[in-house]
């Protein structure tokens, strides 16, 4: 991906106030071999089991197909062709945008039926120039595809969502024809004037939250706002675990402390290491926030101190269940991944030396070996929240 900077990609999300299952669907790809980002946001007509189904059918084939380099034109046709049709409102049931980014980060969006989506560069709107593609397919003779093609700069963001934002408060008092796209440009313009450096995560809950309340929190349709954010890249480091070869212990440590960014040392032999290497003194917490952990600790330099292969088997198990509705807890493991995911590079030092309280056969089955474990949460990251990862071994 660029270097100039990092793609921040979220979906926030609430359901139709009578649904369990939200029927707009959300998907990001990050394509490694390629350097792609594909992101995808479908909404299935209606609420509930059926629009989630449609939904999803929509965005897996938006993602196959666009991954597979088909045309605009292909990709519409295909996913119409195979998506039913409203046999009173004569339209399909259910509607998509597709953003992919390529490698020289040229952005390409295609989008149907659903809210127009949003560019800007800083606070201000921008106009990419948008195209109409008319499909000819048996099917959908007529129909209208927009797409638009632009370079993004430093600081861009992209926002779209479903039409559960801008038809918000549909009949109310103050909004009889529900927010509208202009509402929720100003909106969007407005929170990031006053915040100029906001997140992607909290843009998107923000318009989330605001169009809850336009429907007095009791949402009449599921609500979706998706952004990328084109930004400077938040880094972190992870040590963990002892280099095999003694004589490696200055070199990894010196890696560490000359790091630009966030860092995190999971282990105690870890953090004694790097205590005596740096001459610094570590202050232990008395305060035990998870009963299966033990408290965390501190040290000038480092964001925080944990202890080792159990913490990170934790923080695995976190990660592949954490979802934007999961709250995260104030133990060692909860802290790891909150910090993880507010960062973009992630960089792990991997000691190999092997601890031997870790080879009791009264140990859990699924504690893993350290290696093991921070390949699982590599993937995890770069699969499910499309970070940049990488590994080093000593």
């Amino acid at each position: 991906m660029n270097e100039k900077f990092f793609i921040e990609v979220t979906c926030q999300q609430k359901c139709h106030a009578e649904a369990r299952v939200c029927g707009d669907v959300f998907i990001s790809k990050r394509i490694k071999e390629e350097g792609r980002i594909i992101v995808v946001l479908s909404d299935g007509m209606g609420h509930g089991i059926k629009a989630n189904m449609l939904g999803t059918l929509t965005a897996v084939m938006a993602v196959h197909f666009t991954r597979e380099h088909k045309t605009i034109q292909k990709i519409s046709e295909i996913i119409m062709n195979t998506l039913p049709v409203d046999s009173v409102k004569k339209m399909n049931y259910s509607t998509f945008t597709i953003v992919e980014i390529d490698p020289d980060t040229k952005v390409r969006i295609l989008e149907y039926e659903n809210p127009r989506t949003m560019v800007f560069r800083g606070s201000r709107p921008h106009e990419p120039e948008w195209n109409c593609v008319v499909l000819e397919g048996e099917k959908h003779t007529g129909r209208e595809v927009l797409t638009a093609t632009f370079r993004p700069q430093k600081e861009d963001r992209i926002v779209f969502c479903s039409d559960g934002v801008t038809q918000s408060g549909l009949g109310s008092d103050k909004m009889l024809t529900g927010w509208g796209a202009e509402n929720l440009l100003n909106f969007i313009e407005e929170s990031i004037k006053k915040e100029p450096d906001i997140s992607a995560v909290n843009l998107a809950s923000k318009v989330v939250n605001k169009a809850n309340l336009n429907d007095g929190f009791h949402p009449r349709d599921d609500i979706s706002c998706s952004v990328l954010y084109f930004r400077e890249p938040r880094k972190l480091m992870i040590f963990t675990g002892p280099p095999v070869d003694p004589s490696n212990d200055n070199t990894v440590t010196e890696l560490l402390k000359h790091f630009d960014g966030k860092k995190i040392i999971c282990g105690a032999t870890t953090a004694d290491m790097v205590a005596r290497e740096w001459k610094e003194e570590i202050i232990d917490s008395k305060e035990r926030f998870d009963q299966e952990l033990p408290p965390v600790s501190h040290m000038n330099g480092v964001e925080l101190i944990t202890e080792g292969i159990l913490t990170l088997s934790k923080v695995s198990e976190l990660l592949k269940k954490y979802t934007n509705n999961y709250t995260l807890g104030r133990g060692p493991a909860d802290e790891i991944v909150k910090t993880i995911l507010d960062c973009d590079e992630i960089h792990f030092l991997v000691g190999t030396n092997i601890n031997i309280a870790h080879q009791d056969p009264t140990l859990p089955m699924e504690l893993e070996l350290r290696r093991t474990v921070v390949h699982r949460i590599a993937r995890t990251l770069e699969e499910k929240f499309l970070k940049e990862v990488t590994m080093k071994f000593f």
